[in-house]
């Protein structure tokens, strides 16, 4: 056979297969029998192993694993995959209902869409130009990990979507699982082969996809199922550089039929619940199915099916308002409390930590539990050799639920906390009004150490290239690094000596140390681990006292004035500062690290101050980031979503909905030209 016919027939069999593909794994429709499948899938093996130039990312062959990778890369998530609020009972369920209603003050109802909620893994697909191009997992909301070799290998994902009607950026999101059956079946062949085999079908899924070996993965019978839309936006290379919004339908449920009509399957038992209301029978429902059903699932996901009400619902913290996952009721079973540890965490917490009976519940071994603090302990009036009740919180927290009372032996031993710190013996105390015991050894402590210096390290603190949790234990442990400043002490000759690190190594971490020194004000305030303190009252922090010396010197009532910063939080900041061994590291590290000075502007320099701006559309004289500065630069707030006290939209190129939403609110529309003018006034 020719190349030229061999290029023909490759394409003719890429393109049957990708249809039978469709047929089986979207529709639910397979139009012949394995056989034949099979023996096309030989063939185009074949052709592609005597003409390997022509072998694309699209080939189905793809879905047979490639080359072992060494280690898998990082994805910064474009638009951040959240995860979802729970509710438990009902009544949570109506108040969440209540608090969407009153912040849209509306009472009206709202369409529901409905799903099983799978026990899985969130992961995202991106495809450019209709191809399949990378796959990643959500990781910490905002970095994920590259999985894009095992997720090729699924053989429910199209290498290539159906049609032509997309966008030319479409990034789908949905979980990754594994069906009960293969997860049976896998199960079956490790026993056979004398290994240990997974826990549940969520652990094999997670197992797989974390194969630095795709031939493994594929070997996995691994599912997937779409539950949302991420990024969507336009190539480089087109002209308009603008992404038709009109594409995306207003209705999230008709979101999903989007992407199932592209060739993404979509969980069957998805639903469109007219209102609130029906959501309890659809519960219902699914609960009765759940064992039946050919996956698992750990509860129902209900979201605002309206796109524009998402969008003026918004997010919290880490997870959207407009949704939420009713959980199903967590298993429960009995079991002996053998023995109590105590641990301790970063702020100098000292947590009880139950040690169990192994016993299996909800479809893992339970051998640990937290007890919270003395507190807790009193609650459940529990004692050492105890015959408890223990509980998967939502399926996933093992949680001891009560005590056995009538099963107490002669044996039962009071819990005792300690008396001084079980790592460094350092004295203990309980502040007033607090719950918890503390360590008050403060970095001299070991458990503390670790812990702050893997915060000061963190990804949202100064994000060390190269330092990651295992290397701080390994160089504490080592007795090279005592605090975080010691870090920067650290030579080539140090770390390349340690077991598993080589002169690579070494040269990144030393040079990820490098880079750190430099940082902004709000960073190293949060990268400090004061208790309480996280990245955005550390911002306000930063740009209300604007140098470092003024935050340290501030009182409890100047540190009050700051927003976000409560008595509690404004106590623990003078707390921190007035403990030596913190003041000694902390001016180690200022001659050590530097950050630009933050410039002070008067009234005059700031004309656009408290004014809310909202940015929409695509904007061709300047990229949204920059003129998100630009706005900001002039005292401006810039916000995603439209609300009665937007004070201006600009609207770009093919705006969509927020543009309509603004207009019914009567808030003023700028143009592009405007906005700039309106910036170089």
């Amino acid at each position: 056979m020719s190349e030229q016919a061999t290029v023909k027939r490759i394409a003719e069999i890429c393109q049957q297969i990708h249809q039978y593909n469709h047929q089986y794994y979207v529709l639910d429709e397979p139009s012949v029998p394995d056989a034949e499948y099979d023996r096309l899938m030989r063939e185009l093996l074949a052709l592609e192993a005597e003409f390997p130039q022509l072998k694309t990312m699209d080939s189905p062959s793809q879905k047979v694993g490639g080359a072992a990778l060494k280690s898998f890369s990082q994805v910064t998530h474009q638009l951040p995959m959240l995860s979802l609020d729970n509710v438990f009972s009902p009544d949570e369920w109506q108040a969440f209902v209540k608090r969407i209603k009153d912040r849209l003050k509306s009472e009206h109802d709202f369409a529901i869409c409905a799903e099983p909620k799978l026990d899985g893994l969130a992961v995202s697909l991106r495809y450019e130009n209709g191809v399949f191009v990378q796959a990643a997992t959500r990781g910490d909301g905002s970095v994920g990990e590259n999985i894009t070799e095992n997720v090729r290998t699924i053989k429910s994902i199209p290498l290539r979507l159906q049609g032509d009607d997309y966008p030319d950026i479409l990034e789908v999101r949905g979980e990754v699982f594994m069906p009960k059956s293969s997860f049976e079946s896998l199960n079956q062949q490790a026993i056979k082969k004398g290994e240990k085999g997974f826990a549940n079908p969520r652990n094999a899924a997670a197992g797989s996809l974390r194969q630095l070996d795709s031939k493994i993965a594929a070997k996995r019978n691994l599912a997937f199922y779409a539950y949302g839309i991420g990024y969507v936006g336009a190539s480089e290379t087109n002209d308009d550089q603008g992404v038709d919004e009109t594409w995306l339908a207003n209705s999230h449920y008709q979101r999903l039929c989007q992407i199932k009509a592209l060739g993404l399957p979509m969980c069957p038992e998805v639903k469109l619940l007219d209102n609130a209301d029906k959501v309890d029978a659809f519960y219902q429902d699914i609960l009765q199915q759940r064992d039946a059903l050919s996956y698992e699932i750990d509860g129902t996901v209900f979201k605002v099916d309206d796109i524009e009400l998402q969008e003026q619902l918004g997010f919290v913290a880490r997870a959207p308002r407009w949704a939420t996952a009713y959980k199903f009721p967590a298993q429960e079973e009995l079991t002996i409390l053998e023995a109590v540890d105590f641990q301790v965490g970063r702020t100098g917490a000292i947590t009880p930590v139950a040690r169990l009976k192994p016993i299996f519940v909800g479809g893992v071994t339970v051998s640990n539990a937290t007890l919270h603090n003395q507190d807790e302990i009193n609650r459940l009036g529990i004692q050492i050799n105890d015959t408890v009740i223990i509980r998967r919180a939502g399926d996933v927290i093992p949680q001891i639920v009560s005590v056995v009372l009538d099963r107490r032996p002669e044996n039962a031993q009071v819990i005792s906390f300690p008396s001084e710190c079980p790592v460094c013996q350092s004295a203990v105390i309980k502040a007033e009004g607090e719950a918890v015991l503390r360590c008050t050894g403060g970095l001299y402590c070991q458990a503390q150490r670790k812990e702050a210096i893997k915060h000061f390290a963190s990804r949202k603190a100064l994000d060390v290239d190269g330092l990651g949790d295992k290397l701080v234990e390994q160089l504490v442990d080592e007795g090279l690094i005592k605090t975080p400043a010691d870090l920067f002490k650290l030579t080539e000759l140090d770390v390349s000596t340690m077991e598993r690190m080589g002169k690579k190594s070494a040269d990144n971490l030393i040079n990820g140390l490098l880079a750190a020194k430099t940082t902004t004000l709000a960073k190293f305030v949060y990268a400090l681990g004061i208790r309480e303190v996280g990245e955005t009252t550390a911002s306000n922090l930063a740009f209300y006292f604007l140098t470092f010396d003024a935050i340290k010197l501030a009182t409890e009532e100047q540190l009050q004035q700051v927003p976000d910063v409560g008595v509690i939080v404004a106590k623990n900041i003078v707390n921190f500062f007035a403990q030596s061994h913190n003041v000694e590291v902390v001016e180690e590290l200022e001659a050590i690290m530097s950050w630009p000075t933050i410039e002070v502007k008067n009234d005059d320099e700031l004309p656009l101050k408290d004014q809310t701006f909202v940015l929409t559309g695509t904007l061709s004289q300047m990229g949204r980031n920059e003129a998100k500065a630009a706005l900001q630069a002039l005292g401006a707030k810039v916000s995603g979503s439209v609300s009665a006290k937007t004070h201006y939209l600009v609207a770009g190129e093919k705006a969509g909905s927020k543009l309509t939403k603004a207009q019914d609110l009567g808030v003023s529309v700028l143009t592009e030209d405007e906005m700039i003018a309106l910036i170089n006034a």
